[in-house]
């Protein structure tokens, strides 16, 4: 570990020698790290330290600064996305309407200031649902094709919709799919993809229709059991 001043404080960093060329520099969870070749001597480092001071400064501000946001963030709940659960942090601001981002492990959804005297669980779920909304539109969109393209097969269109106590159907050649498939892993949206395509040919759940289903995806009974109860 190595130290450099910077005015009144003292700025701690690690040292990691690699089997390298270049010199990296990075800021890990308020932790300077330094990536530098086996052979760079370590006043030669330092000297390449004390050039970089000021970025490394910021960059350990920033980092302090979106801690102390998260510390007076609310926890709301906690909702999965793409099957990685993510917790939803509210936080008040002088803005003039809500928004939302990912940051690591969590949603940070900004709200109005004038928001904080009223209940706001039903502002967050419009939110979550214009969320798994836009999601939905690029991974569905990729399962789709992706299954059009093993099958050689397409629906006469689809459309993401939501559907109460259902994640799809097929009904008169045209899939649905609801957007709160994005709350599984891409394997299950796909699964569920092919599962619609699967009744383009079978209306019903009959042999032929497994047996199709079994042709390409091998390990679809996995897939269902972590849909179990769940309608589609």
């Amino acid at each position: 570990m190595n130290l450099f001043s910077n005015k009144n404080n003292v700025i701690t960093y690690t040292v990691n020698k690699e089997l390298t060329s270049n010199l990296y520099i990075s800021v890990q969870n308020g932790e300077v790290v330094i990536n530098a070749p086996w052979y760079m001597a370590s006043s030669q480092i330092q000297r390449i330290v004390e050039e970089k001071k000021q970025w490394i400064v910021n960059k350990i501000k920033e980092y302090e600064e979106n801690c102390e946001e998260k510390a007076n963030s609310i926890k709301v709940e906690t909702i999965k996305v793409l099957g990685k659960n993510y917790d939803v942090r509210v936080q008040y601001k002088i803005v003039k309407t809500p928004s939302l981002s990912f940051e690591n492990n969590s949603i940070q959804v900004i709200l109005p200031i004038q928001f904080k005297k009223l209940e706001n669980i039903e502002v967050v779920s419009i939110l979550m649902n214009k969320m798994y909304e836009k999601i939905a539109e690029k991974e569905i969109e990729r399962a789709m094709e992706k299954t059009r393209i093993l099958l050689d097969l397409a629906p006469e269109d689809y459309k993401i919709e939501r559907i109460e106590g259902i994640l799809a159907n097929c009904k008169e050649g045209i899939i649905t799919i609801n957007p709160n498939i994005v709350m599984y892993g891409r394997d299950i949206i796909d699964y569920i993809v092919l599962h619609e395509f699967c009744h383009l040919k079978y209306k019903n759940h009959t042999k032929s229709f497994y047996q199709m289903l079994k042709t390409y995806m091998p390990n679809y009974e996995e897939k269902a059991k972590e849909l179990n109860r769940i309608a589609y």
